[in-house]
């Protein structure tokens, strides 16, 4: 249960305003967690002091790209940038720490918080079998923007980041710059593959510490130690050892092999 809830002034919560956010939110429980892309659901249940809550209220979290979540002890003092701090029941201290202020925090119904635009959209997740060949498919032939663009798009296919895009097309040997409608049915079948394996690696590792990233112990990920060409231009291809070239597809960096990807 939450015992207390503290935001700082200037932090990242995006809906409702401070005083109705610990309102709705202390003396309630913390039920259950679960993800959707790049998202953390936390679905709230009890009575608490304000009533009761339905169960389709939540606390939806979004890390951004330096966000952090940690279990700490309520005496030790908040490192710079804690930005969230919910004092648990349990003797814990839920803590979100995000020095860019990038990440988000969202509190209510899933169609309150539709309804203020404060959570998009998210598309299925093409990860451990949760998106199926055909729906795959489907997403890929209704566009014509470069793939890379398209799989970093989250209301089409929820998850993909920067790093994994590329991953992804380099395993699957395909241009991230190539047009998703054109693609052939095998190499789309080897784009889920190379999804799916790449995800993978990266939640066996723990996650890729290539800037400030580390998990909710602290430590970093290990996944920066395989990465195939994410911020290797200029590199030797592990693959054909010719020369991985940079570019720009939808705004983000985008590092691929001209000889191994077509």
């Amino acid at each position: 249960m939450v015992r207390r809830a503290w935001l700082s002034p200037v932090g990242v919560l995006r809906y409702p305003d401070p005083p109705s956010f610990r309102r709705r939110i202390v003396g309630h429980n913390l039920a259950s967690v679960r993800r959707h892309g790049k998202f953390i659901f936390i679905d709230l249940d009890g009575a608490g002091d304000h009533g009761s809550v339905p169960a389709s209220e939540l606390l939806a979290i979004h890390l951004g790209m330096t966000g952090r979540l940690s279990l700490d002890d309520p005496e030790a003092v908040p490192p710079p940038h804690t930005h969230l701090r919910l004092l648990l029941s349990s003797g814990a201290e839920l803590r979100l720490q995000d020095y860019r202020r990038f990440g988000r925090v969202v509190l209510g119904s899933l169609e309150e918080l539709r309804a203020h635009r404060v959570l998009p959209v998210l598309g299925p997740e093409p990860f451990n079998g949760a998106l199926t060949q055909r729906q795959f498919d489907a997403v890929l032939r209704r566009s014509r923007r470069p793939l890379k663009a398209l799989l970093l798009d989250q209301s089409r296919l929820a998850g993909l980041g920067n790093i994994y895009a590329d991953e992804a097309c380099f395993r699957a040997g395909i241009r991230p710059t190539a047009v998703a409608a054109k693609l052939t049915p095998e190499r789309r079948r080897r784009l889920l593959r190379a999804i799916d394996d790449t995800l993978a690696s990266a939640t066996e590792r723990r996650g890729s510490s290539v800037d400030d990233y580390r998990d909710g112990f602290g430590e970093k990920g290990r996944n920066q130690e395989v990465l195939l060409v994410y911020g290797r231009a200029g590199l030797p291809c592990p693959r054909c050892h010719g020369t991985l070239v940079r570019t720009v597809v939808a705004g983000r960096t985008t590092v691929y092999c001209p000889r191994c990807q077509r």
